[in-house]
């Protein structure tokens, strides 16, 4: 499943809210060189990390398309080296690099559910903001935390706050608009160990062709 992956086996011990509130911060120039604007319309990505056995949720996490697009991954442990980090909120997502945080979370034993909303920009931006400024975020903390950058923005209203990805989801589908994609792999379960290290291909660099990446999906399912 891996031939074109240069990948690093690290001992981690969830897929998702694995990691302690560390705090990590980026160089301004990092930051700035690494912006990525999608062209897209401005939207909000919510993806929940769900056990293929219990149907338990996992974990949470928020892509935020505006001016620029971020990913705010709240206790995650995925990470790469090319996109700087700051606190949980990680810049330069291009197409290539969303696919790869997807793949990093699905496997035998977990599924990844996609769910976007349209927004406007400046609820996209307001988004942005405060993921900006939340901090870093404690393990089993991360439906918390995405709940409450998306508490009573406009357009969001009817999101709760909650502590559990599964509640957050569903009240997400319930939202106008909702697109709806589920993603399966047959990776096995240790999948959580392997960060996508790229350094050595240039096709991972920042010059890479993002239209060009399949996603990795066993099956997606549209909004039913």
């Amino acid at each position: 499943m891996r031939q074109t992956l240069i990948c690093l086996m690290l001992p981690l011990a969830l897929a998702a809210c694995g990691s302690g509130a560390k705090s990590i911060w980026a160089p301004d120039e990092a930051v700035q060189k690494a912006a990525y604007v999608s062209g897209k319309a401005p939207s909000v990505t919510l993806y929940t990390v769900v056990s293929t056995r219990t149907g338990a949720g996992g974990h949470s996490g928020l892509m935020i398309d505006g001016t620029q697009r971020v990913m705010f991954d709240p206790a995650g442990t995925w990470y790469h080296p090319y996109l700087p980090e700051r606190n949980d909120v990680h810049y330069g997502v291009t197409e290539r690099f969303r696919k790869f945080y997807i793949d990093y979370h699905a496997r035998e034993t977990y599924d990844v559910i996609e769910q976007t909303v349209p927004v406007s920009l400046e609820t996209a931006e307001l988004l942005r903001r405060r993921a900006e400024a939340y901090g870093a975020v404690g393990k089993m903390l991360c439906a918390n935390a995405v709940s409450d950058i998306l508490y009573d923005a406009p357009g969001l209203e009817s999101l709760p706050k909650t502590y559990f990805p599964v509640k957050l989801e569903k009240a997400f589908a319930e939202l106008p608009g909702a697109s709806y994609r589920l993603y399966h792999d047959k990776d096995p379960d240790n999948n959580h160990g392997v960060l996508l290290v790229q350094q050595s291909n240039p096709i991972f660099g920042p010059t890479e062709d993002d239209t060009a990446a399949a996603p990795r999906v066993a099956t997606a399912q549209a909004n039913p």
